[in-house]
């Protein structure tokens, strides 16, 4: 199983979908494409991963190459292939089927519940986690659905919260992946950004990491398991 992780950013991981991808035994390659690292192919993978970034999906004078990924996410999705696009790469996965990218229409941060829709409760990955559950949030952007999207999550800030096209191509605007270790080094990157997003919630985090963090990491692995399992299904 050959799996492509695209990284839009310095400070971004695939935390638990790749602990779930090592778990399958998955070959996995990393590509750094903020730094101008060549875009996988569709015929050397089976799989593609599109992960978050401080980009808006529109931001193409700045980054160039997100108008290739994202036309590469939908050759990989009309390809039967599974994609997975996490925050930034949902939007992407939204811009690339026909979506509109809404920027800054949707500030959400820290741990935030998501509820699924009456498709998502039929989805076989939602399958995996409760009616509502809860997962970490950072983004100020969202997306319309694309034509033919069978919506599967939201949430009071953003409605749109994942989605489907296709067999196997998922939109997740949360970060499911982000388990306690990835937010703590987000924290540590980047605390005057969060003090700003987020009066106080630094000094609340420790008291919310072993809440809120201790079952968003749990749903989280589970969607992650459940994404990989689509891979070859």
């Amino acid at each position: 199983m050959r799996v492509a992780i695209v990284e839009n950013m310095k400070v971004s991981y695939p935390g638990q979908v790749g602990q779930a991808l090592a778990e399958a035994g998955a070959e996995v390659t990393v590509i750094p494409a903020y730094t101008g690292a060549p875009l996988p192919t569709l015929d050397d993978y089976e799989a593609l991963v599109v992960l978050g970034g401080e980009q808006n999906a529109r931001d193409d004078q700045k980054h160039p190459y997100l108008a290739d990924l994202s036309a590469l996410m939908r050759a990989y999705g009309d390809a039967g292939k599974a994609v997975l696009g996490i925050c930034l790469g949902s939007q992407l996965l939204a811009r690339a089927y026909g979506g509109d990218n809404l920027i800054g229409a949707a500030p959400e941060f820290g741990w935030r519940v998501i509820e699924k829709t009456d498709h998502g409760k039929a989805d076989p990955i939602f399958a995996a986690v409760s009616d509502s559950f809860l997962s970490f949030q950072w983004h100020d952007d969202t997306f319309t659905l694309p034509p033919g999207a069978v919506h599967l999550a939201e949430n009071a800030s953003a409605r749109h919260q994942a989605f489907r096209l296709g067999r196997a191509a998922y939109g997740f605007q949360f970060h499911f992946e982000a388990d306690r270790q990835v937010v703590d080094d987000w924290k540590a990157a980047f605390p005057e950004v969060i003090e700003r997003k987020e009066p106080g919630w630094l000094e609340r985090h420790p008291a919310l990491a072993m809440t809120h963090g201790r079952a968003s990491d749990e749903a989280g692995l589970a969607v992650a398991r459940a994404w990989v399992a689509r891979i070859r299904s």
